[in-house]
């Protein structure tokens, strides 16, 4: 999931997804709607394949009326799709898609305030130590951290070749538990900053 305000690159003719009433509704803008570590877990899941409330609570460890009401949530939000319907005792349940470009939906920063993205950062947080519990130690990853002042085209290109990154993830997702395929954690946050002359104001 991107909050990008463009399509990345390599996906020519990719147009913003955008439910009935998104730019009337306050909650499909405000990034608090992803600041809840199952509901990330969710979008990571339903990348890879559709599944229903109860197929997802199974993988996921949970309670089918948990996972209910954070997929209407997502869904009220346009994170996520109804893309088909399963068979459940003798009635039937919705299955969900998660579409990664719909997470133009949230907005350029100038629609968010701070409170939204560090509401975001927590849950981010929260799911990265929860994903680094299950780390495999004997395979080596890659870690950058950095607080740096950058020529303003290096940014934009770092900025550029993250989005392609992420795109990559997101396109080449495979469901859960697929033979022969890798199971990887990836969490990019990168933002300016204010100056110290803007902070200090």
């Amino acid at each position: 999931m991107s909050d990008s305000t463009s399509p990345p690159d390599g996906t020519p003719g990719a147009k913003p997804h955008r439910p009935p009433n998104a730019a009337d509704d306050p909650s499909v803008a405000d990034l608090r709607v992803l600041a809840h570590p199952l509901r990330l877990q969710l979008l990571s899941l339903l990348t890879g394949q559709a599944y229903s409330a109860a197929e997802a609570a199974r993988v996921l460890g949970q309670s089918q009326a948990n996972v209910s009401y954070h997929l209407r949530r997502l869904h009220k939000a346009g994170l996520v799709d109804a893309v088909g319907e399963v068979t459940v005792r003798g009635g039937t349940a919705k299955k969900y898609r998660h579409d990664p470009l719909s997470g133009e939906l949230l907005g350029s920063g100038a629609r968010q305030g701070v409170d939204s993205y560090l509401a975001l950062a927590g849950a981010l947080g929260e799911e990265l130590r929860r994903r680094t519990a299950q780390r495999n130690t004997s395979v080596p990853g890659e870690m950058t951290d950095a607080e740096v002042w950058l020529d303003p085209q290096v940014w934009a290109d770092a900025l550029r070749r993250a989005r392609e990154l992420g795109d990559d993830l997101h396109r080449h997702a495979l469901p859960p538990g697929t033979p022969g395929a890798v199971r990887a954690s990836a969490t990019m946050v990168l933002f300016t900053m204010r100056s110290g002359e803007e902070s200090e104001g």
